[in-house]
């Protein structure tokens, strides 16, 4: 067979779905936001409520997407979905954006690398651009090697970063009790009128943190067309993923709440690494800075596994070079991953791309929108397609997670204008590109 025929490997059961989901979706959010929640709510009841409503967010979501997932278990994520429901048009400007949104969040992820790194070895911290460099040339190499090697590094740092996680959690529950007191901090949640514009504000605020922090939990879309059983490992993947993080979640913030009190929580930069200082008072930072480095690890690793599945899915339709659906022996559509870190380390070495990652944090919300959407289109226009998984509690459970995104992305509009205009431009910009390449393609 050749490369250009042959498929991608069917090689992937129920634990690595689990695996990409959890690597995809657990960064350092969770080790630094429960800080950031202490100073604006004020509240152990409202912060760990939060985080709970952030994991029902998270759930509704995945349920909602896991219909999709079941029915059209192809490569290529969010694309996929919008292409069947709204044309090929809607679905590039879909698949492009959300390469896009992988690629920043991959260099960023591969400089926070450096940053930790440079902690435990003061050595590299003064050139973290060529620490990033190098990450996503190791990640890169471990799955140009091929999906089954890749899938396995998946698993181990995806277990690992859960038993360091639930480490932490142990410690502080075997420590004594000494959070939870304390005057909330002033301009925080509970220091505001109920029905004030102060108040919305700190609430939605917050809740654009702790949704953005579970971000991630539709990671097993990507590597659908190689699932051994879509139909039913998916839905699992998905749905299992979101409420176990939302379990670990909790549970570290809930065992930093025992150790911290709220005004000391609220001050912290790194409420993760105070909550261990006092639990072992000698190595319970470093501990944290492990943690820390590790969970940005399986980040950059399942970014650099799922992404290249975009450019995949584009490349075959023929909007991209055909060679990014050559599938190698080993099972990794090399080209499309070498195009994906080679993108990645440009914007790492050149560190100037805060301006992309702004204009990213406006433009995601569209892919949720997207997929939502068509959910209902797929829903009214083709009843009759096979769907080995239904949407539970459909229309209202994706009626609200539709709505809720909407509002979020008018929030995310508002907050920062500028940004929200370069990604009108952006999306202008591809419809000329689109005409372009299908006229090529045609011809």
């Amino acid at each position: 067979m050749s490369e250009a025929a042959r498929p991608l490997s069917r090689i992937l059961g129920l634990g690595f779905g689990l695996a990409i989901v959890f690597g995809g979706t657990v960064g350092t959010g969770i080790l630094v936001l429960p800080g950031t929640l202490a100073a604006a709510l004020g509240d152990s009841r409202l912060i760990v409520l939060f985080w709970i409503l952030g994991g029902v967010w998270a759930l509704l979501g995945a349920v909602s997407v896991a219909e999709l997932a079941a029915m059209l278990p192809e490569a290529g994520g969010f694309y996929v979905y919008a292409k069947r429901a709204f044309g090929g048009g809607l679905g590039f400007i879909v698949g492009w954006i959300d390469w896009l949104n992988q690629v920043c969040a991959l260099s960023y992820a591969a400089l926070t690398v450096a940053l930790f790194l440079g902690q435990l070895l003061p050595a590299v911290a003064g050139v973290p651009k060529w620490v990033a460099f190098g990450t996503l040339a190791m990640f890169t190499t471990v799955h140009w090697l091929g999906l089954k090697i890749g899938s396995t590094v998946t698993n181990l740092i995806s277990l690992t970063v859960a038993l360091m996680l639930l480490l932490l959690v142990v410690g502080c529950f075997a420590s004594p009790g000494i959070g939870g007191g304390g005057v909330p901090p002033a301009g925080s949640a509970v220091n505001l009128p109920l029905l004030s514009l102060g108040m919305l504000s700190v609430v939605v605020t917050a809740l654009r943190n702790v949704f953005v922090s579970y971000d991630g939990w539709y990671s097993a879309i990507y590597t659908a067309e190689e699932s051994t059983d879509p139909a039913r490992t998916l839905p699992r993947a998905m749905i299992g993923g979101a409420l176990l993080i939302a379990a670990i979640y909790v549970l570290v913030n809930v065992a930093i709440l025992r150790v911290l009190s709220i005004p000391a929580l609220a001050a912290s930069h790194l409420p993760a690494a105070d909550a261990a200082s006092v639990v072992m008072p000698r190595g319970g930072r470093m501990l944290v800075t492990v943690i820390s480095l590790t969970v940005v690890l399986s980040l950059v690793n399942a970014t650099l596994l799922m992404t290249p599945r975009i450019l995949f899915a584009i490349g075959r339709d023929g909007f991209f070079t055909e060679k990014a659906a050559v599938v190698s022996r080993s099972g990794t559509p090399r080209v499309a991953l070498g195009v994906t870190a080679a993108a990645a380390a440009v914007l790492s070495v050149l560190g100037s791309f805060e301006q992309i990652v702004a204009i990213a944090a406006v433009m995601f919300l569209l892919l949720y929108l997207s997929c939502y959407a068509a959910l209902f289109t797929l829903r009214r226009r083709e009843p009759s397609l096979h769907r080995p998984y239904r949407a539970w509690g459909y229309p209202v459970t994706t009626s609200i997670v539709l709505v809720g995104c909407f509002a979020l992305w008018i929030a995310a509009i508002a907050a920062d204008q500028a940004s929200a205009l370069r990604a009108a431009g952006l999306l202008v910009l591809c419809v000329p590109v689109y005409l372009w390449l299908k006229r090529r393609r045609q011809a």
